[in-house]
This record gives structure tokens, sequence and C-alpha cells, in this order.
């Protein structure tokens, strides 16, 4: 069974709760792992030794949710002049 995550990894995070982050990609929850080994396993009742296989394959890679929003790769609006009014 083949499940996609987004991984986010922030090890200035403030809480050490937000340096590893595991999220479904399209609700955003944090998976439940142990109801995937359940399901792996059948949801019967009973005591299992199992073996769990972790195969990670990075499919894409982005940084820019690490950036300040000052390191944004959007360039900011040009300054702009401040308008002469002319009287008439």
């Amino acid at each position: 069974m083949i499940k996609h995550y987004i991984l986010s990894l922030d090890p200035n995070a403030k809480h050490p709760w937000d340096r590893c982050v595991l999220r479904d990609p399209i609700t955003g929850e944090r998976p439940e792992l142990l109801e995937a080994i359940a399901d792996g396993a059948g949801n019967q009742a009973g005591s299992y030794l199992i073996a769990v296989n972790v195969e990670v394959t990075v499919l894409e890679k982005t940084s820019a949710a690490l950036k300040k929003p000052s390191e944004s790769a959007i360039a900011p609006f040009p300054p702009t002049k401040p308008e002469t009014m002319k009287a008439s």
C-alpha cells in the first residue's frame, strides 16, 4: 500500500513537534500511522508480530515553506514616487 504525505522539516521551529511534520497532501491532517498499520494487518482482533518497511522516495522538494516572508521568490513592488499636484 502506497500512501503520499507532505513532510515538512524545520530544525528552527519554536516547538519540537513542529520540527518534523507529516501531513496528508489533500486534507492537511496529520496521518494516523497506527491505523495504516492496522489496515495492513487486516483490522482483526489479536496480537501480531509485524515488520514495517519504511521506504521514502522524494517526489518533489521545495524550501519556500522555510523561508522568511522577506526572502520570498516574489519580487516586491518597486517603490513609488510621490505624485506632485499641479495647481491650476
